[in-house]
């Protein structure tokens, strides 16, 4: 029996770089925003031990593919002969900065904990998520975060309510390249996330202001003038959308997105899109559809 489950995107509503360690890992401040735009990871229980990935995706060879990785990772755990069969649905681009990949890792260990009983907490799943990638956890800890450090260390915060419109520009950005990128700041000042709210359980942020008054958007993001000064498309798409208010690059890119109060607003400025660009609306989620696939 096949089980298909989602796995959303992420937006980086804004992302600071604020140093860098010893180890040359970048020290970072961002806050991710998941939302309705998802692939579909469809796993089929095995009771060989094996993890087998059906079908192909291009350029990742199965002993690379994050998927396979994290259900190898989790099989530990997992009752003797515990196996699975993975097979992906992309709708997300790669090399985007959507977070596909890490999206889809995430789903896989949030399914599997649960249809292999291994019933770990959050905690410890995202322990192990961040083996996999440094935007792996955001996903298991499944709501609007706050990120520090390599992205790992997560506080849930609020987001107002936004539809997204999400373009695409035909390019793939290697996200090390940009991160060793001379020209990259590296000294954006901290900012500050304010005590828990008594009782909500909910942080703000401190130290952030609109940029554009049609727009919530607030802080920047520190790798966008690298990849636009690159990737000629990247500022093409970014300068077509800017007329609706801020534009924004999410992670070390390729896509760039605005937001909108509504979703008949984010759809008209869709309709605009000229032929030469691919896009999409999305509307932001404040739970990933599986947050409560893991206790605690």
């Amino acid at each position: 029996m096949s089980h298909a489950y989602p796995a959303p995107a992420k937006l980086n509503l804004f992302l600071h770089v604020v140093g860098r360690r010893a180890d040359g890992y970048h020290l970072l401040q961002s806050v991710f925003r998941l939302i309705d735009r998802a692939d579909t990871v469809h796993l089929e229980l095995r009771e060989d031990r094996r993890v087998v990935r059906e079908g192909d995706l291009p350029g990742v060879p199965e002993d690379h593919d994050l998927t396979v990785r994290a259900a190898r990772l989790l099989q530990p755990h997992a009752p003797e002969g515990a196996g699975v069969s993975i097979r992906l649905e992309k709708v997300l681009p790669m090399g985007g900065g959507l977070g596909g990949g890490s999206s889809d890792a995430a789903t896989v260990l949030l399914a599997l904990n649960r249809l292999w009983q291994v019933n770990l907490p959050r905690a410890t799943l995202q322990d192990l998520a961040l083996q996999l990638g440094a935007d792996v956890p955001v996903f298991v800890f499944g709501q609007t975060a706050f990120a520090e450090g390599v992205g790992e260390i997560l506080s849930p915060v609020s987001a107002p309510p936004a539809w997204y419109l999400v373009l695409m520009p035909p390019v793939q950005v290697p996200t090390s390249a940009i991160f060793a990128a001379p020209e990259l700041t590296r000294n954006t000042p901290p900012l500050k996330i304010a005590p828990f709210s008594a009782g909500t359980g909910h942080a703000t942020l401190h130290g952030l202001q609109p940029i554009d008054s049609r727009s919530p958007l607030v802080g920047h993001n520190d790798l966008q003038s690298v990849v636009i000064s690159r990737y000629p498309e990247v500022a093409r798409h970014l300068e077509w959308l800017a007329q609706f208010g801020e534009a924004r690059m999410t992670g070390s890119g390729a896509c760039v997105f605005a937001s909108f109060g509504t979703e008949d607003a984010a759809r008209n400025a869709l309709r605009q899109l000229p032929e030469t660009m691919r896009g999409f609306v999305a509307q932001g989620l404040d739970r990933h559809p599986l947050v409560d696939f893991c206790a605690g």
